[in-house]
């Protein structure tokens, strides 16, 4: 008996040892099959290639290493692997900046600068900016930033130091005109407000709103415009999207919602492999009977294009270019080191299931502006003089002529010539006419054009005559 029983737990240890392997190699495939679950990237062959790649750049790369850098570079390279220009992977403070753009403010001290032969003036400052309640004037020159002198500075510095911590306080040593002196002027940072929306009345009740872009406060700048136009007395509306690339979609809806009837299409939205699709119908409150002319061109893009397309199908008549054509939707996801994963995740379709994507809105009536309205912008920080070549003298040739300063006899090639034509430019301008172009004679060439532009625009003339036949047609 003490034998069998001897035998017996023998036996018996070794089926438990049996179930402990067989729970332990149970457990261990339980825990593989959740991992691989909840981390699918680790299913991936591979995957093998990143993990023994990071290793081996932290252990043996000869350099400096910082493994944070690694993966941010990981990620980015991933999402590039999406050929989708659309679909961007941002770190760290580039996600931040992201977002700012389409927040309603940003904190710093509200002003426009221009830079003029390595100086900093204030081309402006904004109103209800900390800037201006504090005595900054426009055409003040920026000396110093908190006793620091900005010689040598970039622009991009500049903004760097102005902006900071709402509350703080930064000196600006300015030279002005009326002081002998630099003035110093201590400017509390706070929030400046960033307006997306601008509006006037053209005469004969035709009320224009001109919008830049679709961020968080576009919508409610959008009905403040249009509620203000219409107690001066507007009997029709011009909605300028030209050269709007787009932005937020929520906001696009909204001002739709102002402007078409109630439960109307607006746009429709559809996932991948049309596994989710939402209709946005319109939400309207109070009925819209002013009619509604749409100005687009090629630059009109995304959530311009979803309102240009949405307004049409309800009876706006749109003039200018063709759309860019960007039928595509993208969310942004924010981790918490503040960097952006911007993805392409579905399509929007027009109010009658069209789909755009590089093919564009097409107007109704289309009119082309002249071919000096689509110049470039010359670099902020410039200087041309005879000698040089190149695609901005090009530009700098075209604007000259177009401005009616002598013909192009050479051109790309800043020659003879083209000193001569911009000292004339120079000279009616009350410049210093020396024949070179540096910022100060850029700023004034690019502004002297844009009022050129804004008084010739042969696309909102034909818009604003459509607006006041329309008118016409509705007056009793």
């Amino acid at each position: 008996m003490p034998h069998t029983s001897a035998a017996r737990r023998q036996r018996i240890i070794v089926y438990m040892l049996i179930i402990a392997v067989l729970a332990g190699t149970a457990g261990f495939g339980a825990g593989q099959l959740w991992m691989k679950k909840r981390y699918p990237v680790l299913g991936e062959a591979a995957f093998d290639n990143l993990d023994r790649s990071y290793k081996e750049i932290v252990n043996n790369y000869m350099g400096d290493v910082d493994p944070e850098s690694l993966i941010h570079g990981a990620v980015a390279g991933m999402v590039s692997s999406l050929n989708d220009p659309y679909s961007v992977y941002y770190t760290k403070e580039q996600g931040k900046s992201f977002l700012e753009r389409y927040e309603d403010h940003f904190v710093g001290v509200g002003v426009v600068l221009r830079v003029d032969n390595g100086q900093f003036f204030i081309a402006s400052t904004i109103e209800g900016a900390p800037a201006a309640g504090a005595g900054v004037l426009a055409e003040d020159r920026i000396v110093a930033i908190d006793g620091k002198s900005v010689a040598g500075k970039t622009l991009s510095d500049i903004i760097t130091l102005t902006r900071g911590e709402e509350g703080t306080k930064v000196v600006l040593s300015l030279a002005r005109a009326s002081s002998p002196e630099p003035v110093d002027i201590t400017v509390t940072r706070g929030e400046v407000p960033v307006t997306t929306v601008s509006s006037k009345m053209l005469g004969n009740g035709v009320g224009k709103i001109a919008i830049s872009r679709f961020a968080e406060s576009t919508a409610k700048e959008f009905e403040q415009a249009a509620d203000s136009l219409q107690k001066q007395g507007m009997k029709g509306l011009l909605v300028d999207l030209r050269s709007n690339p787009g932005g937020l979609l929520q906001p696009a809806i909204e001002i739709a919602s102002l402007l078409i009837p109630k439960d109307k299409v607006i746009v429709q939205v559809v996932y991948k492999n049309e596994q989710r699709e939402f209709t946005h119908r319109s939400k309207q409150k109070k009925e819209w009977k002013l009619p509604v002319v749409v100005l687009i061109d090629e630059n009109s893009a995304s959530s311009s294009e979803v309102l240009s397309a949405a307004l049409r199908a309800n009876g706006a008549v749109l003039v200018g270019n063709k759309s860019f054509g960007k039928g595509i939707v993208q969310t942004f996801q924010q981790f918490a080191d503040d960097s952006v994963l911007k993805l392409t995740e579905a399509q929007w379709r027009t109010p009658d299931g069209s789909w755009i994507h590089k093919e564009g809105v097409k107007p109704d009536i289309a009119v082309d502006m002249p071919e000096y309205a689509n110049l470039p912008l010359l670099p902020a920080e410039t200087t041309f003089k005879e000698g040089d070549y190149g695609k901005d003298v090009k530009t700098i040739q075209h604007m000259l002529n177009a401005l009616g300063f002598g013909a192009i006899t050479q051109e790309g090639v800043y020659n003879a010539d083209t000193k001569e034509a911009v000292k004339r430019f120079q000279s009616e301008e009350q410049l210093e006419a020396d024949g070179t172009v540096t910022e100060g004679t850029a700023y004034r060439l690019q502004q002297r054009l844009a009022a050129k532009i804004e008084q010739e625009d042969p696309q909102n003339k034909k818009a604003v005559e459509e607006l006041r036949s329309l008118i016409q047609g509705k007056t009793p």
